[in-house]
């Protein structure tokens, strides 16, 4: 035990060596942070932390994991961070002895009690990146997103390998007592799962990283070292700065070739008897457009310069958000002669236990005008995993439809809806970004349809010039010239 502990407090000051090397080469923001360990009573072979300062590269992370993964457990618990850098455990981990105030009680606790403890403090972004698909490849196994609830409905096993992924938020704002109070709610969820993890009496080996560094916490920490020396401070605001005017060159250069943000709903939520706001509804498309049949004729209007664009604030009024509904609201006025309008998006999520993972459905896209509602059914096409948001190139009711109206006297059978390049996610959003995107390309294209049956007719015709070519039968009597004719006759 003495000796576990004494590698375990090695690593961490390892750690720290590293946090002020790297603050002292400004290159803090290129690096996040690994954890790994065991379940108590499983122990891997002694893998050396790195030396202080030294960056782990993918290869060499590539080796931990095979090392790690060769004779330990398989199944493997990755919790990964939206973002984090060592710096976020130098500010929020009590490392300078107020261990009554961490932020990752649960997480030391874990890593103290486990008899096969790494900690690499620098590990190159972005081949951080690769974490999850060089376990995916080890593991020989695709990844399945959780969260503790559906963990406790999950029943493993020993012998047969799993890849279990539990996505974590980050604080992106100004405030570092919210950052604090994520990263503390993030040390709760490891808590919880590493709860029901030992009430299974499964063996597991967990890793917690991040998908990029958070300069937030760098740039904080920066300040606060580099106050007892001016040219250190003076280099932290100089990076700073550069970092601002980047971000604002980007944003510029979207705004000139027509690229916008999208659609964002925030509700309010109470966390640790404070409120904040938090994104979760995102939309995004490149043409949203209605037609309603007028005389014969389909009238078209285009809501895109009203939902999207530079000054764009579109009306969400009626729009919330819950762990199992989502329903986005937008809000028009003069649209196609009804003075109000709403496009209405209604989703739901729930367990699958075929699956043994949580999906999202687009149950409903609804038109009210006037106290009518049109409403289209779009639960058959547009699904997707509960973590993931869901894209498509074009969503419409009348060309290679996916949504469809609710019954044959439903008002949506005047109306034609036609979203282009749409991309929507109503669960689990993490910032202002969406998450991975599951596509609607189904595997039959059009394109492959065509290949397909191109490819039948050249068979068919192969294999009719074959069948004719085997048909042909040589004469089984030839005229000798020197000899008398060949009489053949009729009966013959």
């Amino acid at each position: 035990m003495a000796t576990r502990k004494m590698r375990l407090f090695s690593s961490i000051s390892a750690s720290f060596a590293v946090l002020f090397t790297l603050l002292n080469t400004g290159r803090c923001d290129e690096q996040v942070p690994l954890m790994l360990w065991t379940s108590e009573g499983t122990s891997l072979p002694s893998q050396s932390p790195p030396a202080a300062g030294h960056i782990v590269g993918r290869d060499q992370l590539d080796a931990y994991l095979h090392t790690a993964l060769g004779s330990g457990p398989r199944n493997v618990l990755l919790f990964l961070q939206d973002k984090m850098s060592i710096e976020d455990f130098t500010i929020y981990g009590g490392a300078f002895g107020n261990k009554q105030d961490s932020a990752f009680r649960n997480l030391e606790g874990a890593l103290l009690s486990s008899p096969s403890p790494l900690v690499l403090p620098a590990v190159s972004w972005p081949g951080s990146n690769a974490v999850i698909g060089a376990l995916q490849d080890q593991l020989e196994t695709s990844p399945l997103y959780m969260d503790a609830e559906t963990l406790g409905q999950l029943r493993l096993n020993s012998s047969s390998p799993a890849l279990l992924v539990f996505r974590l938020p980050y604080g992106t704002g100004s405030d570092l007592m919210s950052a604090k109070e994520i990263l503390s709610g993030n040390d709760e969820v490891i808590g919880q799962v590493l709860s029901i993890m030992k009430t299974q009496s499964v063996p597991y080996l967990a890793i917690y990283t991040a998908l990029q560094p958070s300069q937030e916490a760098a740039a904080a920490l920066s300040l606060e070292v580099g106050a007892g020396g001016g040219r250190s401070l003076l280099q932290a605001r100089a990076s700073h700065k550069e970092r601002e005017q980047e971000r604002e060159r980007k944003r510029k250069v979207k705004e000139k070739a027509g690229v916008y943000g999208p659609v964002e709903f925030k509700k309010m939520e109470l966390y640790q008897s404070k409120e904040r706001e938090n994104t979760c509804i995102l939309l995004w498309a490149t043409g949203l457009s209605v037609s309603i049949l007028r005389g014969g004729r389909w009238d078209d209007h285009d809501l895109t310069p009203s939902t999207f664009g530079e000054g764009v604030t579109p009306k969400l009024h009626g729009s919330m958000c819950d762990q199992t509904k989502a329903r986005l609201v937008l809000n028009y006025e003069d649209v196609l002669g009804h003075r109000n309008f709403k496009l209405i998006f209604a989703m739901s999520q729930r367990h699958y236990s075929v699956s043994a993972r949580r999906w999202f459905t687009m149950d409903q896209v609804e038109l009210e005008y006037d106290g009518t509602k049109a409403t289209f059914n779009g639960s058959r096409s547009i699904y997707a995993p509960a973590e993931y948001s869901y894209r498509c190139d074009a969503v419409s009711s009348f060309r290679w439809p996916s949504l469809f109206p609710r019954s044959a006297k439903d008002p949506a059978n005047q109306w034609r809806v036609s979203f282009e390049d749409f991309q929507i996610q109503g669960f689990n959003v993490s910032g202002q970004d969406f998450s991975y995107a599951s596509d609607c390309a189904g595997f039959f294209t059009p394109g492959i349809w065509m290949g397909l049956m191109s490819s039948l007719l050249m068979v068919l015709v192969l294999t009719y010039g074959l069948h004719m070519i085997m048909q042909l039968r040589t004469m089984d009597r030839f005229d000798d010239p020197k000899g008398p004719a060949i009489s053949v006759p009729l009966t013959e």
